[in-house]
């Protein structure tokens, strides 16, 4: 089969190589799936420089996200789900992505895929909007009317969360890095946009009061952070009082530094977010809940842009440069 492969630590474009290698193995608890559809992200980019925390042993095939149908089961696994059609996360951290024609993945990371999307979508689906679901449900107990910033609002990470907080009942802020991305936000829900490179805004202000002067002053509930960097410290700035600070990832390359004297002033807390180890009955109860929405036109597709199999160093690139809205994927079957 034909797959992408990291052969060094460096730039997409220069590290990866498209290889000809044998059908990999299902082990025990896992099943082999024909890729149909390939979530692209930044911990793609990160994992060909080395710099992602669950980057594998070289050579790897990269690729976290996927759609398509199961071929192949190992041992423990029922044979009925051949031929079921899933979505999920990859064997990736064990160098068996989905930037291939076929991957592995376990059982317990990978779901049926609602009748409501079809593949491209399905493919950038699953870990954007479960970890939104686990941030915002799960961590944060977000409630209606709660007021909720969404950091790097216009990517993939970011607009999941923008979408599922309106649809929580939140009054939702998007920020973001300009103009496009701004209404770009605001057709997903946003009710507020500020426009801010890093802790600023364009007039100089620090972003905590941007966001607290576009609340009235009172200041915001919740922070969506999946940037880090000097933008979450600041942001955490704009908490009010018993607020939560959702740390989610460091797009910005670091995580934000933290006040804890501020924070225990202010009452306000630091929540980490990762969207893995759940039993398989809690993902089946968050794929229910997202479905629901899906359904009920709550929640949309967030698919911007779709790259071919051999387009790959040069979408990573993109995603290297910021330049894609919403959510990208690679169509391969």
């Amino acid at each position: 089969m034909r797959a992408w492969q990291v052969h060094g630590a460096g730039e997409p474009a220069a590290v990866l190589q498209l290889v000809e290698r044998e059908l990999p193995d299902p082990g025990p608890g896992q099943v082999r799936i024909k890729v149909a559809a390939a979530g692209i992200g930044l911990p793609d980019v990160l994992m060909c420089r080395g710099t992602y925390p669950l980057t594998p042993n070289r050579p790897f095939t990269p690729g976290q996200e996927l759609a398509g149908t199961v071929t192949a089961v190992g041992p423990g696994v029922d044979d009925a789900i051949v031929g079921t059609r899933v979505m999920g996360v990859s064997d990736f951290m064990n160098g068996n992505g989905s930037f291939a024609e076929e991957a592995l993945a376990l059982t317990t990371s990978t779901v049926a895929v609602p009748e409501v999307l079809e593949d491209a979508a399905a493919a950038g689906f699953w870990i954007p909007n479960v970890t939104a679901w686990t941030g915002l449900v799960d961590r944060g107990h977000l409630r209606a009317g709660q007021r909720l910033v969404v950091l790097g609002a216009a990517g993939g990470s970011g607009i999941a969360a923008v979408q599922l907080g309106k649809a929580l009942g939140a009054t939702v802020l998007a920020v973001v890095g300009d103009d496009s991305r701004a209404e770009f936000c605001r057709t997903f829900g946003a009710d507020h946009v500020v426009v801010a490179r890093d802790a600023t805004v364009a007039d100089g202000r620090p972003l905590a009061q941007a966001l607290r002067e576009a609340t009235d002053w009172r200041g915001v509930d919740m922070v969506y952070d999946p940037v880090g960097g000097a933008q979450g410290s600041n942001a955490m700035g704009a908490l009010a009082r018993n607020g939560q600070h959702l740390a989610v990832g460091f797009a910005s390359g670091s995580w934000p530094a933290v006040d804890v004297q501020m924070m225990a002033v202010t009452n306000t807390s630091l929540v980490g977010v990762l969207a893995a180890g759940e039993s398989r009955e809690h993902v089946e109860t968050i794929l229910g809940g997202l479905t629901d929405l899906l359904e009920n036109g709550a929640i949309r597709d967030t698919v911007q842009e779709r790259f071919t199999f051999d387009d790959v160093p040069a979408a990573l690139t993109r995603i290297a440069d910021r330049k894609p809205l919403g959510k990208c994927v690679l169509i391969i079957g």
